[in-house]
């Protein structure tokens, strides 16, 4: 037995004894420590000076059973105690009800100031479509930073950035009918998400564990904003349905304040309630993923084969070319959410087949819009939005790939679900980058026509 195995098999009985960590979970754990001292080891680093690295690194029993408490929801705290202050490094007061609000109220009040100022001028400015994600994504940065309490450094870091792109994009001289103006305002929401992500995941920003708990946090995030959306929308229809008759005048008014305002301080709430409201959504969003995936991979076989027989043809115009990528960014969202959800220690089965067969689709659908891309390039030239989608559809395309080939080597027992997780995580932020490239660099190269 060598020297990691004899190490690995201490641990875990030490773990075993504490009664608080059942076998499943100890599997996770001990793939998680066996990858990290292989890693050292092939940098050229011996087993026992692995071994003590990759422990050190995962934490010590109580640190690693309020990862789990916090990864695994109501099935662990039914049998866990914790401290509050251990469940997160630095973090503040187990996000008190009082700072949401207070970060929420900030960021409705942005909006509102952004509005006013757009519509002084009579009519809405050009330019407030575009700073509507500054406006609400670096407050939900501030408020993550806050309840985390990552460093100064850190922060002061994340603000340089956000101060740079909002230079960046209202100091370039879009016109009121610029393609780059239009790219802009759909590209920066991607790049001050990474920046929200920065937030979240604060020092550990290496681990493929804490950007995998972001993604969670991503899906579960979006799952509550658009429970908020279509309450608030419920609200603000009746609301309207009863001012109606005796103030008719005021339901331009009462949008205009209203959903600015709401939407901004959804942001927020939709955050702390991911937080405080673990255990519920963590029951609601494994079913999600495992009902419409299917449904998606159905889809996209469909679409595969109807557009692999016909071709896309003359009828490939930006509207549908919106719609394709759209469409890819869903099926890998579900495929991020679903690997999140996957426990690490469970055995291939239907679902991660019918996660291939979306890929597989997907990335043929892809293949068919990269290949018309590029034709319709030879024959009208670049533009904005070519080079934009051309980037995109080729970074999907590495991505769907990589991820097909790890998926199959998952389901024939050649490679261990780990991999594809830190593969998805590891070329996340290559997204980011090239959404920051179509925001600052491609309208000068373009004009900022």
């Amino acid at each position: 037995m060598g020297v990691l195995d004899e190490g690995v098999q201490q641990w875990r009985a030490s773990l075993a004894r504490g009664r608080v960590i059942d076998s499943a979970d100890l599997d996770e754990l001990e793939e998680h420590l066996r990858d990290q001292a292989e890693d050292l080891t092939e940098s050229g680093l011996s087993e026992d000076e692995a071994f003590l690295i990759a422990l050190k690194r995962l934490g010590a029993a109580d640190r690693l059973t309020a990862e789990f408490a916090r990864e695994h929801g109501d099935r662990l705290w039914k049998h866990l105690v914790l401290a509050p202050e251990v469940e997160t490094e630095g973090a503040r007061a187990k996000h008190p009800l009082v700072v949401m609000i207070a970060f929420a109220l900030f960021a409705a009040v942005a909006i509102q100031v952004g509005r006013i100022a757009a519509e002084s001028g009579g009519g809405m400015a050009s330019w407030f479509p575009r700073n509507v994600s500054l406006l609400v994504l670096p407050v939900l940065a501030g408020y993550l930073a806050w309840t985390r309490g990552v460093a100064r450094a850190r922060v002061a870091v994340l603000g340089g950035v956000v101060a740079i792109l909002a230079v960046g994009v209202n100091v370039f001289p879009f016109d009121d009918s610029s393609s780059t103006a239009t790219l802009v305002a759909i590209h920066l929401p991607v790049v001050l998400w990474f920046v929200v992500g920065a937030a979240y995941v604060g020092a550990e920003w290496r681990s493929s564990a804490r950007r995998m708990d972001f993604v969670r946090f991503t899906g579960e995030w979006v799952i509550y904003v658009v429970l908020i959306a279509l309450g608030g929308g419920v609200l603000l229809a009746l609301t309207a349905l009863v001012i109606a008759p005796i103030a008719p005048e005021s339901i331009s008014g009462l949008e205009s304040w209203t959903l600015p305002s709401g939407g901004a301080a959804a942001v927020i709430v939709a955050a702390w309630l991911v937080e405080a409201k673990k255990s519920v959504i963590e029951n609601i969003a494994p079913v999600l993923t495992a009902i419409f995936t299917p449904l998606f991979a159905a889809m996209l076989v469909v679409a595969a084969a109807l557009y692999a027989v016909a071709g896309i043809g003359r009828e490939f115009d930006r509207d549908l070319l919106t719609g394709f990528d759209v469409l890819l960014l869903v099926v890998l969202g579900l495929v991020l959410y679903g690997l999140s959800a996957r426990p690490e220690s469970a055995r291939a089965g239907v679902m991660d087949v019918i996660r291939v067969v979306a890929v597989v689709a997907a990335l043929v659908l892809d293949a068919l819009v990269l290949g018309s891309l590029f034709g319709r390039i030879g024959e009208l030239g670049l533009t904005p939005n070519r080079v934009a989608a051309i980037g995109l559809n080729a970074l999907l395309i590495i991505n769907l790939a990589v991820t097909a080939w790890l998926s199959i080597r998952l389901l024939i027992g050649h490679a261990p679900v780990s991999r594809l997780v830190r593969w998805q995580t590891s070329y996340l932020p290559v997204f980011g980058v090239w959404a920051g490239f179509v925001v600052l660099v491609v309208p000068v190269v373009f004009g900022f026509a």
